[in-house]
């Protein structure tokens, strides 16, 4: 099969969280490889359309869908409402997440449902939303994931959410082995410390320079490093790859 820059034209991709950060920067890779882009936001239209822009000045097709990950009965509704509006769906992209930090002893349940019930619920909301959507797809259908590295090592004050980004490997995983009769793949990337508005809150000057001592490339990861290996995952070069985790650490672990 013959792989053009615009590999993914024809094709329907729903990024959640897709408004800032990452999200932003996965949508903005589709788009450039012709995809129509549905850019998922819970809360902030004014930065989804920012996106948008991007995805349109890129050469790709944006369209707007609001709603919370962390609802069942929303997801159920909104992706319904893509595959009318849009034809379909070929490809779901989870990276909506929250990192609510705190250490064990300190950490509420509040806090602890809420980490789980939007990156791992929210992940499995979409994908069981989307699965008739993208059987229909068949070899076209993609789930990629967005895990973290410290959902393969843990860290410390970070319980919620290294669990909640283990558990996404192992629905990975579980979706791949499910879905792969109809040639729909599913895997994960796990990035690293990537450059963000959430690491940034979360990662004083001081914990960033002693960070970098531990990363052999030697630097912070970049929204576009990862955004470069979803659109791998979900074109058609990747068609003989699933269940797998793509790791983009800047050999952070390996």
């Amino acid at each position: 099969m013959a792989i053009t820059d615009k590999a993914l034209d024809g094709r329907v991709a729903l990024v959640t969280g897709g408004s800032r950060g990452i999200g932003r920067a996965i949508c903005v890779a589709l788009a450039r490889r012709g995809a129509k882009v549905i850019i998922n936001y819970a809360a902030r239209e004014d930065a989804a359309r920012e996106t948008a822009e991007l995805v349109n000045a890129a050469g790709g097709t944006a369209a707007l869908s609001a709603f919370d990950v962390a609802s069942g009965d929303a997801v159920t509704e909104a992706v319904k409402a893509i595959g009318k509006d849009h034809g379909g769906l070929d490809i779901l992209v989870n990276n909506a997440g929250v990192a609510i930090n705190g250490l064990l002893m300190r950490y509420k349940d509040d806090q602890w449902a809420r980490t789980l019930q939007v990156n791992l619920a929210g992940a499995f909301h979409c994908a069981r939303a989307a699965a008739s959507l993208l059987l229909r797809a068949k070899e076209r259908g993609r789930i990629v994931n967005i895990t973290s590295v410290v959902g393969e090592s843990g860290n410390a004050g970070q319980v919620a959410y290294a669990a909640s980004k283990a558990g996404m490997i192992g629905l990975t995983q579980s979706l791949a082995k499910e879905l792969a009769s109809r040639g729909v793949t599913a895997n994960a990337v796990s990035p690293g410390f990537i450059d963000t508005d959430m690491t940034a809150e979360h990662l004083p000057e001081a914990a960033r320079a002693k960070l970098l001592e531990q990363i052999p490339l030697a630097r912070i990861g970049l929204a576009d490093d990862v955004a470069h290996a979803v659109a791998f995952l979900a074109g058609p070069e990747a068609a003989y790859i699933t269940g797998q985790v793509l790791r983009v650490n800047g050999g952070l672990l390996m």
